[in-house]
């Protein structure tokens, strides 16, 4: 008999990094617990620069103090991957979710974020594919288009995936874009000969393709305000 699996996304809209990575934390340690079920964070950050776990800041091309003027802010954190950019009009997904669970290792689940984001472009007439031969993420041509770095502790996930839908690129020249020098950036936006939906409606695609991949036959849709109303009573 076919189990039916349910994940829970919280639509977030704008939140601040830190906020959500405490959010982040706290979730995943409640999975790992067994008090929640599968999570999806569907939301977009302010301008903001994140290092991974291998703290390469060699790879930012710009001192701390010019990204505060940019209005930026740094973080460092204990995802893999090197050094990326998060800011508005990109659209972000952080999977909390139970890997054991569902019987995936490490490689397919990275391989099933790639494909989320090239499904995604496909239905705009985009083709996307994975990175090859050094390269991470998801690539129009060499143009990078979709980042991702993840945490896996007890086989519980974090953090996630950034998918470029018409975000400000200047940001990116900032830094040398998860330590790939010489290549591009891109945006849905930019790559695109047909207008393009509202955010809110990519964002809901993007999820449903995510849903898809991880076998999820039913998606239960948590809005902002009752996701803050609920952490203010904790």
């Amino acid at each position: 008999m076919r189990v039916l699996r349910t994940l829970e996304v919280w639509r977030m809209g704008t939140v601040n990094y830190l906020e959500a990575l405490k959010l982040q934390e706290r979730l995943a340690s409640d999975r790992k617990a067994g008090k929640i079920s599968d999570v999806l964070l569907s939301l977009q950050h302010p301008p903001t620069y994140t290092l991974g776990k291998r703290r390469t800041i060699h790879n930012l091309l710009v001192s701390e103090s010019e990204l505060k003027g940019m209005g930026a802010e740094l973080y460092y954190t204990e995802r893999g991957g090197d050094i990326t950019f998060h800011g508005p009009h990109q659209a972000i997904l952080y999977p909390i979710i139970n890997l054991r669970g569902i019987g995936l290792g490490a490689r397919k689940y990275v391989e099933n974020l790639e494909l989320t984001m090239i499904q995604l472009a496909s239905q705009y007439g985009v083709q996307a594919r994975a990175g090859q031969s050094g390269e991470t993420g998801v690539w129009v041509g060499k143009r990078k288009i979709g980042a991702i770095g993840v945490r896996i502790s007890s086989g519980i996930t974090s953090h996630g995936l950034a998918f470029n839908i018409d975000p400000d690129l200047t940001y990116f020249k900032h830094i040398v874009p998860c330590g790939i020098a010489d290549k591009e950036v891109t945006s849905l936006k930019k790559e695109v000969q047909i207008d393009l939906p509202a955010e809110e409606v990519i964002h809901e695609h993007l999820v449903s393709c995510f849903a898809r991949l991880f076998g999820y036959s039913n998606i239960t849709w948590k809005d902002n305000e009752l996701v803050l109303q609920e952490d203010q009573q904790k």
